[in-house]
């Protein structure tokens, strides 16, 4: 049994006791009755969770393989028609066109797996790029803005998260606040312009805004963020916690686990990751925009839907993410190749996450009634 299945279970039969006497793991037993040992839980109950206790083990098969074939669906029936699509440049430009996206949403899947939304993202990616692009322009060592620039998306991050908290208010009208607020500073710290001047020829724009063993630095960095949020979510004790609290707030915070402080630990992750974004904008673009990323968390959380991350929270997919945001740049780029007037980019891209939501809706209502 996973850490987050044992810390619902166990409150759920505190709770039914009402509390008396109970602690954390320790249920209540007849006079003379044994105990069950170590053994239980190496039981298929443990290895599959409570709906399948004493059934036959279901041959799983991962999340994200849906997204994924349809991912590769769309890759084919656009690249069929029109083969300059599969172009080696071609599919190179387009996952590289979503790494800003992809990276957002990486922290934004943490956020939606305890029930919290990070609207903010796009006006903390202004401001992030907005303070890197400043403080070299002003005589900082470009590879030593970095640092300071994901302090400073952790420092929002947290900032949403402790403003959720104190005010008792969701995060979602908190981050609707904060995405305004983030994006106001931004624009009036670079004066409404472009901050350019920058050097150009230093190793942190051709390195990190270029290419490295033939592919964009930038999708490197994309890979290696993936992998370690992905084991972050499903392999540690903070990821746990996060899935405890999106599977059952009460529950959590009857079994004791640290909800305000996860909430902070989520919201900062998001800010990193959207930083982590900025700054591969910064060294690609050679330039800051303050009016960059509109538009960019909406496009986020899209992407963890259709990559399987539900609003209600428990669950997340960091793979199915990025494969998400993906099947957003295919689409946009489908478009193109296809002659379609760009104006219906955002209708195509609303009908991707309908249909993603209907289909992952429809499987799990199928998987439900299966005996």
């Amino acid at each position: 049994m996973t850490e987050t299945d044992r810390a619902v279970d166990d409150a759920g039969h505190a709770r039914a006791q009402g509390g008396r006497g109970q602690r954390f793991g320790l249920h209540p037993r007849r006079p003379g009755a044994r105990r069950p040992g170590p053994s239980r839980r190496g039981t298929n109950r443990s290895r599959t969770g409570r709906f399948w206790a004493g059934r036959p083990a279901p041959r799983w098969l991962p999340d994200e393989l849906g997204v994924l074939f349809v991912l590769a669906l769309l890759v084919a029936g656009i690249g069929v028609p029109y083969p300059d699509f599969l172009d080696g440049d071609n599919l190179l430009t387009t996952p590289h066109n979503s790494v800003y996206i992809s990276l957002m949403a990486c922290g934004m899947v943490f956020a939606l797996a305890m029930r919290e939304v990070d609207l903010s993202v796009g006006g903390s990616y202004a401001m992030c790029l907005v303070v890197g692009a400043l403080l070299i322009r002003e005589g900082a060592p470009p590879w030593s803005a970095v640092p300071v620039v994901l302090l400073t998306g952790i420092a929002l991050g947290v900032f949403n998260a402790l403003v959720t908290t104190v005010l008792a208010l969701p995060s979602f009208i908190v981050t609707l606040g904060t995405l305004l607020l983030f994006r106001g500073v931004g624009l009036a710290l670079a004066d409404g312009k472009q901050i350019t001047d920058l050097p150009l020829d230093d190793s942190f724009f051709t390195l990190a805004g270029g290419d490295a063993g033939g592919v964009p630095f930038a999708l490197w960095v994309l890979l290696a963020v993936a992998a370690g949020l992905t084991v972050v979510l499903a392999r540690t004790r903070f990821g746990a916690r996060v899935r405890a609290v999106g599977s059952n707030p009460d529950a959590a915070v009857f079994s004791g686990i640290p909800v305000v402080r996860t909430r902070v630990q989520a919201l900062a992750l998001s800010g990193l990751t959207t930083a982590c974004a900025a700054v591969l904008a910064l060294a690609y673009y050679g330039a800051g925009d303050p009016t960059l990323g509109q538009g960019y968390e909406l496009q986020a959380i899209a992407a963890c839907i259709i990559g399987g991350t539900p609003l209600a929270g428990g669950r997340g997919s960091v793979v199915g993410a990025v494969a998400g945001a993906m099947i957003l740049a295919v689409v946009a780029s489908g478009l193109v190749f296809f002659e379609v007037p760009i104006n219906w980019t955002s209708f195509a891209t609303g009908g991707v996450i309908l249909v993603a939501v209907a289909a992952d809706s429809a499987l799990r209502r199928r998987g439900r009634r299966r005996p």
